[in-house]
């Protein structure tokens, strides 16, 4: 018995050679659509992943969530010229060490965040009156803290369409891991949950822009059974210069909303950044210029960091 397929391949050998060449031009010409759509899904799928979430050096938080199974890890150093903490009475420039971010993403709409900063060092300019005692000696110039860490979820609820833009809300609790009696942290739970909006425009949106507006539950240090219900804003913009390149700039900050004086640790900051993403072998290197907006904000400053986002590490639960 003959095999079919052997049939097959002799009798196309055995053609001349004119229709062997149309029948190759047509089996090409069907593999042709296929190429194409193999590779239209591969770009849309690099543009995806780009379009991802790119925090640093930025702190307004972007709608987009990392891959599910993937963690971000970020690090980096920041240096605030003039400082002011009105609780304890200190001013001076701090330079925070260990500006620690890590991300995970659940879902394909649900991020999972820690942040927080590993030890802040201030150098005292003055010191005025503290509201509560302080374990820093009389004549000391400097002191030393852990920064307070927050826990928050991120949820994309609907993606980005022609006209409409993406929808997402974020909420967390930023822990008491600081000690009052160094002078630099307030050592207070609070709350805080944001609505998030972001659009993209131009080609492969290379520009991106998304904003935060929402309320934080500030605990009052100095006054029993007291809280400022603060206004949360944020408006940012990454530029993607070339593949390579993004210039982000922001205004984010807290605004107080009992009156003109606020009780003491809940006073209303805001800042201007400008910045730049630089990738390079595989990692993410951003630094960016800080401007204080109000009368309680650091002067100016500086921010350097360096962020990494691993493939996917698990399979998250369906």
């Amino acid at each position: 018995m003959v095999d079919a397929r052997a049939c097959a391949t002799y009798n196309s050998l055995a053609r001349p050679k004119h229709q062997r060449e149309k029948l190759s031009h047509n089996m090409a010409s069907r593999r042709t659509p296929l190429a194409r759509t193999l590779f239209a899904a591969a770009f849309a799928l690099s543009l995806g992943v780009a379009a991802r979430a790119q925090q640093r050096p930025l702190i307004t938080e972007d709608v987009d969530v990392l891959q599910p199974g993937s963690i971000r890890v970020e690090a980096g150093i920041d240096f605030m010229q003039d400082a002011k903490f009105p609780a304890s009475g200190l001013t001076g420039d701090l330079t925070r060490v260990g500006v620690i971010g890590v991300h995970v993403g659940l879902s394909p709409n649900v991020e999972f965040s820690v942040e927080g900063v590993a030890q802040n060092f201030l150098s005292i300019n003055t010191r005025g009156v503290s509201a509560f005692p302080l374990q820093i000696a009389p004549g000391a110039t400097s002191t030393n803290d852990t920064g307070d860490f927050r826990l928050s979820t991120k949820i994309k609820l609907r993606n980005e369409t022609r006209r409409s833009p993406s929808l997402g809300f974020r909420f967390g609790v930023e822990l008491p891991n600081s000690n009052q009696a160094r002078g630099i942290g307030v050592n207070q739970t609070n709350a805080y949950g944001t609505i998030l909006l972001g659009k993209k425009f131009g080609d492969a949106g290379r520009v991106n822009t998304f904003g935060n507006l929402g309320i934080g539950i500030y605990t009052a240090p100095t006054q029993l059974f007291t809280q400022n219900d603060m206004l949360l804003y944020g408006l940012a913009g990454i530029f993607r210069v070339n593949k390579s390149v993004n210039i982000a700039t922001e205004v984010n900050g807290r605004a107080n909303t009992r009156g003109k004086t606020a009780p003491l640790g809940t006073e209303s900051l805001g800042e201007f950044r400008l910045g730049v993403q630089v990738k390079a072998a595989g990692l993410r290197f951003d630094a960016a210029g800080i401007k204080g907006l109000t009368r309680f904000s650091p002067r100016t400053g500086i921010t350097f960091g360096i962020t990494y986002d691993t493939p996917a590490v698990f399979a998250p639960v369906k």
